[in-house]
Order: C-alpha cells, then structure tokens, then sequence
C-alpha cells in the first residue's frame, strides 16, 4: 500500500511531524550533555559507546522523518503512537546502560506518555501507558549497574544533586512537551473556527445568489411586456388606456417582486 494512500486514509493525531521531531531534538542535545557529562566530567564507569549509538538512532530517525514527510503533516494515530513508543524503548535502552530506575533521569518516562494523552485517541494512549509500564518493570530487574553512582549515593550531597538535575530537567523538559503540543491545539482551534466562518459566509452569499437569480427570473416577464409596450409607442402608435392599465399594473409586479 502507498505511503501517500496510507496517510490520507488513517486517523490523525494532533501531533505534527515538525513538532515531534523538535522536540526529539531536545531529547538527543539532553541525552547528549548527559552522557558526555557522567563520563568525562563525573568519572562514571558504563557503557558510553553504546549510548552514543543509541543517541545517534534518535538522530538519524529524526534526519529521516523530516526527509520523508512534510513538517506541517499531522501524523495518523497509529505512526504517532509508534514513534512515541520508540522514544520510550530508547529511552528504557539508556537507563538499561545506565542503572535502571535508579538513575534519576528515569523521570523522563512521562514525557512520551503526557503528550499521548494530550494528542492521541485514548486507546493508543492506555497502549503507550501500558508499553512504559512494562519497560519500567523491565529495567527493575534487568539494566547494567551505575556502580559509581550507587556507590556515590551514600554520599548525600551528590544523590541530592542529582535528584534536584533530574527534576529540573525532567519538569522543564515535559512542560516544554506539553506547552508545544497546547500551542498546536490552540492553532488548530483557530484554523477550525476561521473555516467555519469562511463556509458560513459562503453559504449566505450562495443564498443570495440563489435569491437574485429568482429574482432576475421573475422580473423577467413584466419587464417583458413593459418593453414590447413602449416600443410600440415609440413607434408612433398611440397609446391606448388598457396599454396604460397594462403598463402600470406590470410596474406594480415588478414593485412586488
């Protein structure tokens, strides 16, 4: 099935591809300063390399969706629901490298499914809130410990440092979600209000239009009379009282209609 047959076909979310993808180039630049940041300024031990690829996946998805599809294109629920599902596996693949739910970035799960919630048909949003549930038990059990971390974390200061980093980015990062896809919302409203008004007024003017072309039908017949009248006048012929009567009682026709 053609992609162009597939999306005119299915259900669209709220959710535009130019929205999605800038917020996905967020979630690289974090995701980046991050790991850069836990390895060579804090020291920590863990699988860096394979964070870095799965950081690159996100770009290159993002290279390719902006490629292949128009910016403004609001994406169909099901390719929405998927792409916000990928955000969450590759989201679960970095805490797994980097010591599960103890990591404190593990806040960023609620993003993808805020913005379901927000834009998507309530059955794809209950699918994604159980996909990331089931991700998170995952990772309680499975995921590569941040030994430096956990050790780190009996030092309080650090542990509350980056608790409050988590929280602060984690809030702001989802407030920005959530702020893009409200202002979207708003925009979609006013070019749904602006339509409707622009079809109202052609449905008065097709009215009128309607109404004169009666109108010009009608007329058409008095008018008719009246001129075959007055050109036997201007003929020369005089004009008799029942052309008179004729001629007037016509005039009132037209009057009326």
């Amino acid at each position: 099935m053609p992609a162009s047959s597939f999306f005119a076909s299915a259900p669209t979310s709220a959710l535009r591809v130019d929205t999605l993808t800038k917020l996905r180039w967020m979630a690289v630049a974090g995701q980046l300063a991050a790991t850069l940041v836990a390895r060579f300024a804090l020291g920590f031990e863990f699988p860096w390399p394979a964070c870095l690829g799965l950081i690159a996946a996100s770009a290159a998805l993002n290279l390719v969706l902006r490629a292949r599809m128009p910016l403004s294109r609001r994406l169909p629920a099901a390719t929405a629901t998927a792409l916000l599902a990928y955000d969450l596996a590759q989201l679960a693949g970095l805490l797994f490298l980097t010591g599960g739910l103890q990591n404190p970035f593990a806040l960023l799960f609620v993003a993808p499914v805020a913005v379901s919630a927000a834009t998507l048909p309530p059955r794809h949003s209950l699918a994604l809130y159980a996909f990331m549930a089931g991700l998170a038990a995952l990772l309680t059990v499975w995921r590569v410990p941040l030994k430096d971390f956990e050790t780190a974390a009996d030092r309080g200061a650090l542990r509350l440092a980056a608790d409050w980093l988590s929280l602060a980015i984690g809030a702001g990062f989802i407030g920005v979600y959530a702020g893009r896809v409200a202002h979207e919302a708003r925009q979609l409203s006013d070019a749904l209000a602006a339509a409707d008004l622009a079809l109202e007024r052609q449905s008065h003017l097709s009215h009128l239009d309607g109404l004169a072309a009666a109108a010009a039908h009608e007329l058409g017949t008095p008018l008719g009379t009246i001129r075959l009248v007055t050109r036997e006048w201007l003929n020369g012929e005089p004009p008799a009282p029942d052309d008179l009567r004729l001629v007037s009682d016509e005039a009132d026709r037209c009057r009326g209609i």
